[in-house]
């Protein structure tokens, strides 16, 4: 038994050391050295001021502001420590309320758009921490955002094409609005 402990002790030593601190070190070293940016959570800060990490969505509600996507996470929407979709299969009969909830919500803020919304608008994100919407999903909202900003549509059109990415090296995904960068530029554009 004395021969098997020496032995077992020096390997969980040194796989401690390995793996709990060497590795974790070049890991992180590498990251920042690499990927400064994303490994420190890819904030948005200005003058000073952090307003959120650009990959992490956030409750905007005024009409003054683009809506992202709905948000599943507990207690409170957008909670990074809570990541979960909502779970409503399309046979959930909880499903079809919510969604008709979002889009009185969204009729409610604006009136005069007879328009459907589009889907990303009325249903929650499988993560529930979505960042972005579809250039859909923006155009739908700059009727209202325009109207409660003072500014015009092709104002708010122009900072929405602006804040529009397309597809990862061409081919990957959908184009997408990142609904926080939008919002801040909108902020910005009336300073």
């Amino acid at each position: 038994m004395k021969n098997l402990l020496r032995p077992a002790l020096v390997l969980f030593v040194a796989l401690t050391v390995m793996t709990g601190l060497i590795y974790p070190a070049v890991v992180t070293a590498i990251g920042q050295a690499a990927f400064h940016h994303e490994a420190n959570g890819s904030l948005i800060e200005r003058d000073g001021k952090t307003y959120g990490s650009e990959i992490i969505g956030q409750q905007f509600d005024a009409p003054s502001y683009f809506w992202g996507r709905l948000s599943a996470t507990t207690p409170n929407p957008y909670n990074a420590g809570s990541s979960s979709g909502s779970n409503l299969g399309p046979t959930n009969p909880s499903l079809p309320e919510e969604i008709k909830g979002r889009i009185d919500a969204l009729h409610a803020a604006d009136a005069d758009n007879a328009a459907p919304p589009p889907v990303d608008l009325v249903t929650s994100s499988g993560s529930g921490l979505d960042p972005e919407i579809s250039p859909a999903a923006a155009a739908y909202q700059v009727a209202r955002v325009a109207k409660a900003r003072g500014m015009t549509v092709p104002q708010v059109e122009a900072l929405v094409a602006q804040a529009t990415a397309g597809r990862q090296f061409g081919v990957l995904g959908e184009p997408r609005v990142n609904v926080l960068k939008l919002n801040l530029a909108l902020d910005a554009a009336r300073s």
